[in-house]
């Protein structure tokens, strides 16, 4: 369930912004402050920045970002950075907390991301979440791509100083992206199954870059419950089309993949949506994270 900004709060915020605080963040160094919404956002910022910003990410690693619940002191620490990366919709603890005292700072990621996917209409709960869109654009490598630009065009505005180094560190992410897009693009040109079924539905526009089909047993948020209805469907598919792998994945219980999976006697593999990265993941970062699940989806997916 999302959480709006309790009350304590709120004072934290009002009490940051009489006291004249509420203006850059000063870090270690003399470095750009800057507060990241969560895990692909914090990393794009940590990768742009370099040695010249220290960032703050707001969703713990492990924690799953569509819940965030934020304290008094990750508030006021918001109204101290210089950027606040974040993608408006999202999290709305997040956006509540931009818009009640850092809008200067406030930098919403979802022009650039192009977020162009509605809800899967009559898959789980998804017609029921607050979403109006997928916010999952991290897990198309150019969109991403597209949104560290953005976010080194930013930097760039509030540091014309380190400009140049900004744009450099962009420039070498987005090359990353490019071969990761690439090699996904080869990985998958050539797949016996094309339909995706996963948990949540977190892999459309994965699954529309790579000519694949999303069937997701619950909705874009993974605390929605499915419907009766909505796992009817995915069963049926997967007997239709043989498909052999249904995908669980990290940040939630697994028992929605292993039930569907034993209802139809396939096999669950785990697909990261690359939301936090843990101990348990397949990866110290992102581009670790995204290869280990090209490997996935090629094996699941039948792909030659």
């Amino acid at each position: 369930m999302f959480v709006r900004l309790v009350p304590v709060a709120v004072a934290a915020i009002a009490l940051a912004g009489c006291s004249g605080t509420a203006t850059s963040q000063e870090s270690p160094g003399g470095r750009m402050g800057v507060t990241a919404a969560f895990y692909p956002l914090q990393y794009a910022a940590e990768r742009v920045g370099g040695d010249h910003v220290h960032v703050v990410g707001l969703t713990k690693p492990g924690a799953e970002p569509h819940d965030l619940e934020l304290t008094p002191q990750q508030v006021v620490a918001m109204t101290k950075s210089t950027v606040v990366v974040y993608e408006k919709g999202f999290q709305p603890a997040v956006d509540a907390a931009v818009a009640a005292q850092a809008k200067a700072a406030g930098f919403d990621v979802s022009a650039a991301a192009r977020l162009t996917l509605a809800p899967p209409s009559g898959e789980g709960g998804s017609t029921a979440s607050s979403l109006a869109v997928d916010p999952h654009f991290w897990l198309d490598p150019i969109r991403y791509a597209d949104v560290v630009t953005a976010i080194a065009a930013r930097f760039e505005a509030k540091d014309p100083a380190n400009a140049a180094a900004y744009a450099a560190n962009a420039d070498a992410m987005v090359s990353e992206l490019k071969s990761l897009d690439s090699a996904y693009v080869s990985g998958l040109a050539h797949c016996a199954d094309t339909e995706i079924v996963t948990g949540h539905a977190a892999f459309g526009y994965l699954a529309q870059r790579y000519g694949l089909t999303q069937v997701a047993i619950s909705g874009i948020s993974p605390d929605l419950e499915p419907t009766a209805a909505s796992m009817s469907r995915a069963v049926q598919l997967i007997r239709a089309h043989h498909v052999t792998t249904v995908y669980a994945e990290t940040l939630v219980s697994p028992a929605l993949a292993e039930t569907i999976a034993r209802e139809t006697r396939s096999r669950v593999a785990l697909l990261d949506p690359v939301e936090g990265i843990t101990t348990q993941s397949a990866g110290q970062d992102y581009f670790a994270v995204m290869r280990a699940n090209l490997a996935t989806l090629e094996k699941g997916q039948v792909c030659t």
